[in-house]
């Protein structure tokens, strides 16, 4: 069996990257960018660091923030309708997962057109074009959507989200500037820190984890328990310093793999809390990845025993099912010491039976190492339920 591996063509690294798009831009001999960003990052002018570089070169954009934090087929579909009318031949996607998501679909869509319902993109859809070139300029540590192969979107009415994974729709220049996520409050910080951890650790555990992802993973999860609690106390205290950028560096090296292994029951069951109740993305996966590595360990009770290795615990002297359990205990301790919470507001039990039925059907479901029925899953819902 071949194993495919799907990258960014170009990526930059490091403080001031975003100084390169100007350049990748001219280049390639695009006229116009469409910039895709939310709400917020315009109103507090993280959008403008880029859009200001964009100005100073002569490259003129437009600009479509009607975006959510859980974006929506009409974001996507009213995207879509902007970036045609713009004139635009490239876009510049800044943000975190919403805005990315969001631009990978509208960009997939203005290219194939017979799947404007979006909803069609679920899954892994017979698209024959690659979306519209794309820079993507992360401005969260956590979602790696700038190097990933899938992005979710969210049904309201059907409340729920759905997981797209697709080879055309990766980025094909990604600019990774720790300076551009300066910004982000303790809590986001704390929240997509645990995602990029989770992505990491799923994608170490997941069934289809093999020895080239197996190093993006091991190194991912090293870098991110190793700089998670600086980034939180650097953003709680507005000093910048190394942990932010091993943060940007981590969640990026964690993407790189998961994005072509899959990920696992934890990711399941966190996109239909968001669905269900709005809880943030991070958080829903920060509160099950402790209880989903419980679940897991009969399954993987090695590669849990490396894990806690990984985290820089010292298990010299302990057996592997030990030692899997000091990962996870690990975990907790990461999760607390960022102040992440342990239960799920609105979560009740009359809700469960659909919520187990929506993440048994997630796309990401079928890559953990070990089968649930629909009473486990209930059962791990169960345990953090307030």
């Amino acid at each position: 069996m071949a194993n495919r591996f799907v990258l960014n063509t170009v990526s930059y690294h490091g403080s001031g990257a975003i100084k390169e798009i100007p350049g990748e831009i001219r280049r390639r001999g695009f006229k116009k960018a469409f910039v895709c960003s939310d709400p917020d990052l315009v109103k507090f002018g993280v959008t403008a660091k880029v859009t200001d570089l964009l100005d100073e070169a002569g490259i003129p954009w437009s600009l479509y923030s009607e975006i959510k934090p859980n974006p929506t087929i009409k974001n996507v579909q009213d995207g879509v309708a902007a970036f045609k009318g713009s004139g635009a031949d490239m876009m510049v996607a800044i943000g975190g997962g919403s805005s990315m998501d969001t631009c990978k679909a509208i960009g997939t869509v203005a290219e194939n057109p017979e799947f404007a319902d979006v909803r069609s993109l679920e899954g892994v859809a017979d698209t024959k074009a690659h979306a519209t070139f794309t820079i993507a300029v992360p401005t969260t540590a956590g979602t790696a959507a700038e190097v990933t192969i899938n992005y979710v979107i969210t049904d309201p009415e059907k409340v729920r989200k759905f997981v797209c994974v697709d080879v055309n729709d990766i980025p094909e220049v990604a600019v990774v500037d720790p300076d551009m996520m300066a910004s982000m409050p303790a809590g986001l910080t704390a929240a997509t820190g645990m995602d990029a951890l989770t992505h990491a650790i799923e994608g170490y555990t997941t069934r289809g984890a093999w020895e080239l992802s197996d190093m993006f993973h091991y190194k991912a999860i090293q870098l991110i328990s190793r700089n998670l609690r600086d980034a939180y106390a650097e953003a709680k205290s507005g000093v910048p310093a190394s942990g932010r950028e091993g943060m940007a560096l981590g969640q990026y090296v964690a993407g790189m793999g998961f994005s072509n292994v899959g990920l696992g029951i934890d990711h399941a069951m966190a996109h239909t809390l968001s669905a269900h109740y709005d809880t943030p993305h991070g958080v829903a996966c920060a509160m099950l990845l402790p209880i989903a590595m419980e679940f897991n360990k009969p399954a993987v009770t090695k590669r849990l025993a490396e894990v806690a290795v990984a985290m820089g615990v010292d298990t010299s002297g302990m057996g592997e099912d030990e030692a899997a359990d000091a990962a996870i205990a690990a975990v907790r301790q990461l999760s607390a010491d960022v102040n992440i919470p342990k239960t799920c507001d609105g979560l009740v039990e009359g809700d469960l039976d659909r919520l187990a039925d929506d993440a048994l059907a997630d796309a990401c479901y079928p890559g953990n190492p070990r089968k649930a029925d629909h009473e486990a899953v209930k059962g791990l819902f169960r345990k953090i339920m307030a």
